[in-house]
């Protein structure tokens, strides 16, 4: 079986959402689901992050000043915001696929749509390129040890290259399922 899921894994800051903006913007003639995340910034300082659809939609998923019980590190967590938007950003739905997922955290795996959702993607048969949380236990670290998974890390040698080389390898495992089918 061939592998069709990318996994990139690196510290925070380091650029992987920037990968994933290009990536996007390169495969933008591609049949893209999924989702990027934006940071919000007050002052220069990271105050919040936006979630944005490739099915149009967006939502302040983390802020520093939402009112909710939901805490991952100085964010509070908008899970009912997630909610909302997994299933237009994941659903599986008909036809040729790529996923582009920024990213597979701790803050997404609050939301009790996006873990079935994403195991969903997973067990489909289209290609997957998704960020992961470098720490965290349960479905991050089931997700690192599937057998048709590709981890990389993205460092600050690496990042400006590997866009390109990820949309190439996008556009393989797309071919080749079509070819299968």
């Amino acid at each position: 079986m061939s592998r069709r899921i990318l996994l990139l894994m690196g510290p925070p800051g380091i650029g992987k959402t920037t990968v994933m903006r290009r990536v996007a913007r390169l495969g933008d003639n591609l049949p893209l689901r999924g989702f990027l995340t934006e940071e919000m910034r007050q002052d220069g300082q990271r105050v919040g992050f936006e979630m944005q659809t490739f099915a149009g939609a967006s939502a302040t998923m983390a802020h520093v000043d939402l009112q909710t019980p939901y805490i991952v590190g100085r964010y509070r967590v908008d899970v009912d915001a997630m909610d909302r938007l997994m299933p237009g950003a994941l659903d599986p739905g008909t036809g040729p696929a790529v996923y582009v997922i920024d990213e597979i955290g701790k803050m997404e795996c609050l939301s009790s749509t996006f873990v079935p959702l994403m195991e969903s993607v997973l067990a489909d048969k289209w290609p997957v390129v998704a960020t992961v949380a470098l720490k965290g236990d349960g479905f991050i670290e089931r997700i690192k040890r599937r057998h048709d998974v590709i981890l990389r890390s993205v460092n600050s040698q690496n990042r400006n290259m590997i866009p390109g080389r990820i949309n190439a390898w996008l556009r393989r495992r797309l071919a080749d399922i079509q070819g299968d089918s």
